[in-house]
C-alpha cells in the first residue's frame, strides 16, 4: 500500500482539479449541473482513482486504477475543450489547465509502463 499524497501524479492531478473548480465559479449558472458538473467530476475522477489504486493490493490493480485516471484524464481534456469552443473559458485558461492536463497524462503514463513493465 502506498500513500498516494506522497506521488508527485497525484499531486499534480490534484492541483489541476482545484484549478478547474476555480475556472468553473464563472460559468453560466444554467450550466451548474451539466458541463461545470462533468469538468469538476472527471478532474477530481482523476486523483480519485490514482488515490483509490494505492489502497488496492499489488501493483497490478494500481496499475488498473491509472488506467482508470487516464480515461478520466481524456474526458477531461475533452470537457476543456468544449467549454473553451462554446466561450466559457478564455484562451489563456483553457491553454494552462490542458498543459497541466497534459503533463498529468504523460506522468499517468510513465507509471503505468513502469508497473506493467516490471518482471
Amino acid at each position: 500500500m502506498r500513500d498516494f499524497k506522497e506521488l508527485k501524479v497525484w499531486q499534480k492531478s490534484h492541483g489541476l482539479t482545484l484549478a478547474v473548480y476555480k475556472a468553473t465559479k464563472t460559468f453560466p449558472k444554467e450550466e451548474l449541473y451539466s458541463l461545470t458538473s462533468q469538468l469538476r467530476r472527471s478532474s477530481a475522477s482523476i486523483s480519485a482513482n490514482i488515490a483509490e489504486g494505492c489502497g488496492r493490493k499489488g501493483e497490478a490493480e494500481l496499475a488498473r486504477f491509472l488506467q482508470i485516471a487516464m480515461g478520466s484524464a481524456c474526458e477531461l481534456e475533452y470537457h476543456l475543450l468544449l467549454s473553451h469552443d462554446l466561450g466559457f473559458l478564455k484562451t489563456h485558461d483553457y491553454q494552462q489547465l490542458v498543459n497541466e492536463l497534459t503533463e498529468v497524462k504523460r506522468m499517468l503514463a510513465t507509471f503505468i509502463k513502469k508497473l506493467t513493465t516490471k518482471s
